[in-house]
């Protein structure tokens, strides 16, 4: 067992006022100051065999970089217990301890001693950390003539020159560009190789199911799930997701929507895999686009169609009933139709969807621009909006 954590909780003790005058300590003396006690993680319990890679995922704030703090004895817990057996190494703030007015070589000695490194092993390995750094042409320059993203690749660059035996990594791979990225990508999977414990928190869904074998999903500081990561992946986008809202037919301003009225759009759902309503889906998964309607008289030969687009407003497909052969002989009263994707073919982000009905000769009887939306997260590491079927071939 590598890591054991046991009912582990933390509380942040916030006070109501500030004292920065000699006078009000003084007076605080006598007036116990008051403080607000913020529960930011409440009762943990998982463990971390040893060579395993467990994801940590959540919204923001629910509590993961502090829980790594702790793990790394950084900060304290309020009550209970981790118990680590192993050289841990934390990737959590790359860079601290760097000296803007020194060249690159200069922090490299500096920040790889913060690490452990001794002046051996940091003279053998300069070099190399100066070139997967990709900083060749810069190491005699002062690192505050370096941009941002420089520096974090070099604290990264020297940090993985350590031989760790667990290894804390706190959303590092959103550092660089791509072929830095895919360097990082490198390292973790040597790391692997070796059989080394790593905790990897991150929101690049993709990344935690390439390396990690399990996941722990937070949320409001609480352990909502562990288990196999696929599992909890599926939770955390599933069962957790934004709920989309059914727009009313009153609610729209011409602007947005317009049509005779013959056939109105209730509302448009969003369908899982699970068949559960919600907004967020994973790539490549199946989606039902649940269409409500009502008719306030019988309409004949109505034409449903739907339009994508980005949330820049670039159009991305469309399609309607008559272009896919479906014949819809009338419609009367309330009821719904489903336009159902078997592969979802997006990678990442927020897309908006239009809807409509209208008649065969295009009259439109209701036409709802671009006021629904859904969400999609990464599965893989291609960039991008849309997937594009291929395969490399030698």
């Amino acid at each position: 067992m590598a890591i054991e954590v046991e009912h582990l909780s933390k509380d942040f003790r916030i006070p109501h006022e500030r004292r920065t005058t000699l006078f009000e300590n003084l007076v605080g003396f006598l007036r116990p100051s008051e403080y607000e006690t913020i529960p930011v993680l409440h009762d943990l319990n998982f463990s971390v065999d040893d060579g395993e890679c467990l994801g940590i995922i959540g919204e923001n704030g629910s509590g993961k970089s502090t829980l790594l703090k702790i793990i790394a004895n950084i900060l304290p817990p309020s009550r209970g217990r981790v118990v680590v057996e192993g050289k841990l190494t934390p990737f959590l703030e790359l860079g601290v301890g760097f000296h803007h007015d020194f060249s690159v070589r200069e922090n490299i000695g500096i920040y790889a001693t913060i690490m452990g490194l001794s002046n051996g092993a940091i003279r053998e390995r300069m070099d190399e950390i100066i070139r997967f750094a990709g900083l060749e042409k810069f190491q005699d320059t002062k690192l505050k003539n370096l941009s941002s993203g420089m520096q974090v690749r070099l604290a990264f660059s020297t940090a993985v020159q350590t031989d760790p035996e667990i290894l804390l990594i706190d959303e590092v791979l959103a550092v660089g560009d791509m072929e830095f990225q895919q360097k990082c990508f490198q390292v973790f999977e040597r790391y692997r190789k070796e059989g080394v414990t790593m905790l990897f928190v991150s929101h690049d869904l993709g990344s935690v199911r390439r390396f990690c074998d399990k996941t722990l999903l937070l949320k409001h500081g609480e352990q909502v799930a562990f288990g196999e990561t696929g599992d909890i992946i599926d939770q955390y986008v599933y069962g957790g997701g934004a709920q989309v809202e059914i727009v009313s037919e009153e609610s729209e301003p011409p602007s947005v929507r317009w049509g005779d009225g013959s056939v109105v759009i209730t509302g448009v759902t969003f369908l899982d895999k699970f068949g559960s309503e919600g907004g967020r889906f994973n790539s490549f998964d199946s989606l039902n686009v649940r269409i409500h309607y009502r008719a306030r008289e019988v309409v004949h030969d109505p034409v449903f169609g739907i339009a994508l687009y980005s949330e820049a407003g670039q159009h991305l497909y469309g399609t309607n009933t008559d272009l896919k052969g479906v014949d819809i002989p009338l419609v009367e009263g309330e009821g719904h139709l489903d336009l159902q994707v078997d592969r979802l073919p997006l990678l990442s982000g927020r897309f908006l969807l239009t809807v409509a009905v209208h008649a065969r000769d295009g009259k439109p009887y209701d036409w709802i621009d671009k006021q629904y939306s859904f969400e999609v997260l990464p599965f893989g590491r291609d960039a991008g909006i849309i997937d594009f079927p291929c395969r490399w071939i030698m």
